[in-house]
């Protein structure tokens, strides 16, 4: 494989990469050249602009849904706060803090299998509220919605609707046997019906091969993603995965690498997991693909501190703060 003709075709816009080019890519001997490449291709289709974007909470813990890898999964005996709707005035504060500091986007998520119409209602007025308030731009992750629940939230303000994938679709049902991945596909297949952007990713280190997730890339491109979060398995105590063996850099370094060569136009971004990574490491993924970030406290896990992750983007060369 020439590693060079790869990365001309897809400067050139002369084709997509191919899932067994994306395999060989993967196990290129020399990791630096592959790294390099794909930093090209991100200067070249997406400049030095790095988004982020910063998540609450907004309903927390008793899912009925069996996920592995999920802290908030009544399956699992985990020690988490649950509630059924976070405090309006809290997440309008909490979107006030984030909107000073300069970051992009805010989204509420929620735990569970969907929203249903009438908690819909509640969390759109909490959005129209953020947005009367606010520069922030609207993200929202609330399940496997249908149509009706994706109009209400444009309607109140959401541009991006984010449903993960979160493996590829010949793993997904080791992890998952309450939902499928077509129903996953599905959702996202009706938000951009209904004129949201996408955001879909995954989670790695969940005992899926690397071939799986090239597959999952492929899967996110034919679906059109705009941003690919990829987060890193954090294990639990309490989940089915608490035990997981971590991943080992060159492995993260490898995925975002190739992520960036199957979607050399997407926000690439770091997001759950990024805590366990070094500086070092998520400087090297900054020079690797990625180009997004979620900041911030997570779901359930403390998260970046802000302030210190916006020193760390400007001085790669990033321009990440909105104002």
């Amino acid at each position: 494989m020439n590693l060079n003709e790869i990365l001309k075709r897809v400067l050139e816009q002369k084709g997509d990469v191919s899932y067994s080019e994306a395999v060989e890519l993967a196990g290129y001997p020399d990791k630096n050249l592959l790294y390099a490449a794909a930093n090209e291709i991100r200067e070249k289709f997406c400049g030095n602009a790095l988004d982020t974007c910063s998540i609450i909470n907004a309903r927390s813990g008793l899912c009925s849904e069996d996920c592995k890898w999920c802290a908030q999964s009544a399956k699992h005996k985990t020690d988490i706060e649950t509630y059924p709707i976070k405090n309006a005035n809290e997440v309008l504060d909490c979107a006030i803090q984030n909107d000073i500091k300069g970051v992009k986007r805010f989204s509420m998520v929620t735990s569970g299998r969907k929203v249903n119409r009438e908690d819909m209602e509640k969390f759109c007025e909490m959005y129209k509220r953020i947005k009367e308030k606010t520069g922030l731009t609207l993200c929202a992750s609330m399940g496997l919605l249908g149509k009706e629940e994706l109009l209400m939230l444009r309607e109140a303000g959401v541009s991006r609707y984010e449903c993960n994938l979160e493996s590829a679709s010949s793993f997904f049902p080791n992890l998952c046997t309450t939902h499928t991945s077509e129903e996953k596909k599905t959702t996202l297949r009706l938000a951009a019906e209904c004129g949201l952007e996408l955001c879909s990713g995954g989670i790695i280190g969940m005992g899926e091969s690397l071939e799986q997730r090239i597959e999952l890339a492929c899967e996110l491109r034919e679906l059109n993603v705009k941003s690919v979060p990829i987060n890193i398995l954090n294990p639990i105590k309490g989940s089915a995965l608490e035990n997981a063996k971590p991943l080992a850099d060159e492995e993260i370094l490898t995925t975002m690498a190739v992520f960036r060569f199957v979607l050399p136009n997407a926000f690439i971004r770091f997001a759950g997991g990024r805590i366990n990574m070094s500086e070092s490491l998520q400087k090297r993924a900054l020079q690797a693909g990625i180009n997004a970030a979620l900041v911030g406290d997570l779901l359930t896990t403390v998260g970046s501190n802000t302030e210190q992750d916006f020193e760390m983007f400007q001085n790669l060369g990033f321009n990440a703060k909105r104002h």
